[in-house]
């Protein structure tokens, strides 16, 4: 990672996307959890798990992080895979608690 990012379960969430763990990356989320990828959103844990199945785990991705801020727990960081374009920026916009309770990832 080349910027710090000082929050546990984000740190678990970019080792567990860049170490193609879906199981570990689906345990990072809670049964009320909410993820906005792509305009659309997967709430509850089996539509995260198939949230992470495609578009985590399949293409392969590994994120290389751009930035980090603290206060809004707003990670950016450059996506790369297997698809056409990449690497390409992205912002994560975490809400957590014991858990990633949301996640919204737009484009950078």
């Amino acid at each position: 990672m080349n910027a710090a990012v000082t929050q546990s379960l984000i740190t678990s969430f970019v080792e567990a996307t860049n170490n193609h763990e879906a199981e570990a990356l689906a345990d990072l989320f809670g049964p009320e959890s909410v993820v906005v990828d792509d305009n659309t959103e997967y709430r509850g844990a089996t539509r995260i798990a198939q949230w992470i199945q495609d578009h985590q785990i399949a293409p392969k991705i590994t994120l290389t992080v751009v930035d980090y801020d603290p206060s809004s727990q707003a990670l950016t960081a450059d996506a790369n895979g297997d698809f056409p374009g990449g690497p390409l920026p992205f912002v994560f916009h975490f809400t957590l608690a014991d858990v990633i309770e949301r996640l919204e990832v737009t484009p950078a």
